[in-house]
């Protein structure tokens, strides 16, 4: 399957700030707390998979990993789609998302032990300056809010092992410390967010 997407990830996850995945060497990434789990907010600006319209689509991945370091994998997983998605949005953005076709989405996907069954939702976001909260439905709020120095400019970080294997653009992400909180009750364990990042990409498999 032929597709690509322009879209935003806003990436929460239990981790302190900032969390030791990022960097993308084994020997730091162990988890603080010896698990990690996260709730992940894609905002797709276009996109198409096989001639089907991805523009506009909004979801979330959920993911737990039980540790102690990320490339452990055993991790169950679950995305969260737009309710108003069609079915066939849904498919592709399931094969998209859960690595099935290709990508950068393509090594998390195989760290994931389990994928549980996609739910459609309404997903609700409210902005207010730096600060982002997405509600999802029943299951919990994605929040996210953009760190700045004393000058107002954003603090990044660059050229993380992460970056570049997400194809961020200019393999920058913007540090934003979450307060999310999930509670899928399918999902292994109820969670709150501390650590955070935000960035855009353009990912596209031929």
């Amino acid at each position: 399957m032929a597709w690509t997407l322009t879209a935003e990830m806003i990436e929460t996850c239990s981790c302190n700030m900032l969390c030791p995945c990022w960097y993308g060497v084994k020997e730091l990434m162990v988890m603080d707390q010896g698990w990690c789990a996260s709730a992940i907010l894609f905002r797709i600006r276009q996109g198409s998979a096989d001639g089907v319209n991805l523009d506009g689509r909004t979801l979330v991945l959920a993911y737990d990993f039980p540790g102690p370091t990320l490339f452990d994998g055993n991790a169950t997983g679950r995305l969260y789609l737009d309710e108003t998605a069609s079915e066939e949005q849904r498919r592709a953005l399931e094969a998209i998302f859960q690595g099935k076709n290709g990508g950068p989405m393509a090594v998390l996907g195989g760290l994931v032990a389990q994928w549980l069954p996609t739910q459609a939702t309404a997903i609700a976001i409210q902005e207010a300056g730096d600060k982002l909260t997405a509600t999802v439905g029943r299951f919990g709020q994605v929040t996210s809010t953009r760190l700045k120095n004393e000058a107002g400019k954003p603090m990044t970080m660059q050229n993380a092992n992460f970056l570049s294997a997400l194809q961020f653009d200019n393999e920058t992400a913007e540090l934003a410390p979450s307060g999310s909180q999930w509670s899928d009750p399918d999902m292994p364990r109820q969670f709150a967010t501390k650590s955070g990042a935000v960035g855009t990409f353009t990912w596209r498999v031929s």
